[in-house]
């Protein structure tokens, strides 16, 4: 039987919150529309100082949060900066970061926000140089380790221990093409994949290497353990690669305005253990995309061994109670089985074939060959 209290038939869509504020005597209120300023007619820049008037409607907001709304060029991080540096005045005072504005104050801004540039600084790190000339190096990178420091980070502390801190200490020189966070740096891995990486150590061969990457005349090939069997021997994925739109910081293929991106699986080995079914690949891209192996193995349903970001499990079981004695109830792997694995191209100085190999570090040697022995280890963490 209906509630009494049920709306009548036709109108059950509708809301009935104002009803229902109303006869709790609160007041139903919205929050307060603050125009966006047209510079040419609500502000006026002199000298490089931009001279607001605070809407009426911003009494009762913080500084930084009626900025960041009335100014859509100027994040509220942004503003937060140019506050904090003594860069904006209310009422010809320095602002103070969690100000309130009563409307109607004039408000100064100079400038633009300066942050604090990171520079790349050299440290003593070891490094597993391959080939090295004048013109550039070859390193084998280990998993753990990132490429250099993000360019919108403000820690310092995250500008320490990258590829870029170890190349400034061991090598004489390096490209400033990619500027002063960046230098030498031609091409990427992800922080937790291994292998080869082409470093530039002048401008000239820099650019050169780069024009080399976009027209797909440097050949890349990595060695990849994955989740399952592999129906074929070989596949190759065309899918394009975008951003997640809900997970920023993953990849998919599952967008239409995608990237294109290219990659060509072959498989090795294929393996049966008491953990299940894994099949050994060799992977040649010609397409650099961000994560482009792990989201198109991913999107095969035989994700990277490891890779939790693209739905690895982070700890791999028996399959049954009945396997052999001896084994450990689960195993795991601390990286992502991804190896960047050879790399040929022709020299961009020199015009010489340049063929060069990186061996699988030992934790996935190690890891590998457990597998197929039957007596996989409890965790294989990284050595790097």
């Amino acid at each position: 039987m209906p509630s009494k209290n049920m709306l009548p038939k036709g109108h059950r869509r509708r809301t009935v919150r104002p009803e229902y504020v109303a006869s709790r005597g609160v007041e139903e209120t919205t929050p307060p529309v603050i125009p966006v300023l047209e510079l040419e007619d609500d502000a006026d820049v002199t000298d490089g100082i931009r001279h607001i008037i605070a809407d009426p409607a911003a009494a009762g907001l913080r500084l930084d949060q009626y900025l960041a709304q009335a100014i859509p060029d100027i994040s509220r991080a942004r503003v937060q900066m140019l506050i904090e540096a003594g860069q904006v005045r209310v009422n010809g005072n320095l602002a103070k970061p969690k100000q309130k504005l009563v409307g109607g104050e004039p408000i100064e801004i100079e400038g633009a926000p300066r942050p604090e540039p990171l520079h790349a600084v050299p440290e003593d790190i070891p490094l597993d140089i391959l080939f090295e000339d004048k013109y550039l190096a070859v390193v084998n990178k280990p998993a753990g380790m990132m490429v250099h420091a993000g360019s919108g980070s403000t820690d310092d502390a995250r500008n320490r221990g990258t590829l870029v801190n170890a190349l400034l200490f061991h090598l004489n020189a390096l490209s400033e093409v990619g500027g002063d966070l960046r230098p030498g740096i031609v091409h990427r891995l992800d922080k937790q994949t291994s292998g080869i990486i082409l470093v530039a150590k002048d401008d000239s061969t820099h650019r050169k290497l780069g024009e080399m990457f976009s027209r797909r005349q440097v050949a890349k090939t990595y060695i990849a353990l994955v989740h399952g069997k592999l129906a074929k021997d070989n596949v190759t994925v065309t899918l394009p690669i975008a951003r997640d739109l809900l997970r920023r910081i993953r990849m998919t293929t599952r967008r239409a305005d995608g990237r294109s991106a290219v990659s060509h699986i072959k498989v090795l080995e294929r393996i049966v253990s008491p953990y299940g079914l894994f099949t050994l690949v060799e992977v040649r891209i010609e397409t650099g995309r961000t994560h482009q192996i792990r989201v198109h193995m991913q999107s095969l349903g035989h994700p990277v061994v490891g890779d939790h970001l693209y739905g690895a499990p982070h700890h791999i079981h028996l399959l049954h109670d009945t396997s052999p004695p001896g084994l450990e109830p689960e195993i795991s792997l601390e990286r992502n089985f991804l190896h960047a694995a050879h790399l040929s191209f022709a020299h961009p100085q020199t015009a010489k074939p340049m063929d060069l190999d990186a061996p699988l570090p030992v934790e996935l040697e190690s890891f590998l060959n457990a597998l197929r022995n039957g007596k996989p280890l409890n965790s294989v963490e990284s050595t790097a």
